[in-house]
């Protein structure tokens, strides 16, 4: 069966974890999978928001426990320190890939967001959960750190001592708490139903704006802010004039939804 499931319904497109009966825990076949959804949709014009989210009752548990086997029969050296895609390797592509993406993604998180399931969903641009969602940064019970694209994702997200502490301890939390933390964005008690209505209102504005604006965000986050200054007036300079700027003018004025082609 497959492991990840994608449908793209009026722009938006939802990429399922489809690993329920094993509340979605990552083995090969689930990381490639998850690589292979995310590749898949970078460029698609057509696409101007992404849902993530867990078939079943879990968004993810984390890795796969069998998985561990498979890193100790061989050198660990060799299978994690080969970079795959740019500068990350497969398991932290499955994080990253979600950030690379043009358009944005949003993660809906319930049940359990465990390990690997918490990288990946840190991944997504916004995070909804159930108040009551089980969420660790659990490596450590293992014995282990973080590999997959956690210690990117998280500093622009949490104090560096919520972040300590959750590292160190791998004490697990609540959807609730994270959000205190500022891992989750918004709560309630349907994450996936309000993923998508935020969805699709992101798929409603001028895609060109979006694509825009989530590549400005990132810049912004990465660089100096001399240079972040510059790249606005450069994204904006691209966007006045143009075809889905003008419809969203002529939309506002006509007091019409907008029609972007």
């Amino acid at each position: 069966m497959s492991r990840v499931t994608t449908t793209i319904t009026d722009h938006v497109a939802h990429v399922e974890l489809s690993r329920g009966d094993k509340m979605n825990a990552v083995d090969p076949d689930m990381l490639t999978s998850l690589i292979t959804a995310g590749e898949a949709l970078r460029g698609n014009l057509d696409v101007r928001a992404v849902v993530l989210s867990g078939q079943g009752d879990a968004f993810c548990a984390g890795l796969d426990v069998a998985s561990f086997a498979a890193l100790a029969s061989g050198d660990p050296m060799d299978i994690m320190m080969p970079r795959t895609h740019g500068p990350s390797n497969d398991y932290q592509h499955v994080s990253m890939i979600w950030q690379q993406l043009e358009m944005p993604v949003i993660a809906a998180l319930h049940g359990v967001c465990f390990g690997a399931g918490l990288q990946i969903a840190s991944g997504a641009d916004i995070r909804i959960a159930a108040p009551d969602t089980r969420m660790s940064i659990l490596e450590m019970k293992w014995g282990l750190v973080p590999d997959m694209g956690g210690m990117v994702l998280w500093p622009a997200l949490m104090r560096a001592d919520v972040l300590r502490r959750l590292t160190y301890t791998g004490e697990e939390f609540t959807g609730a708490e994270a959000q205190t933390y500022g891992l989750v964005t918004e709560i309630t008690d349907t994450p996936l139903e309000r993923a998508r209505e935020l969805a699709r209102l992101i798929a409603s504005k001028s895609p060109s704006a979006i694509r825009a604006g989530k590549a400005l965000v990132t810049y912004a986050l990465q660089n100096a802010p001399d240079a972040a200054l510059l790249e606005e007036s450069r994204a904006q300079a691209t966007l006045i004039g143009k075809p889905d700027q003008m419809e969203a003018v002529m939309a506002n004025i006509q007091k019409r939804a907008p029609k972007f082609g």
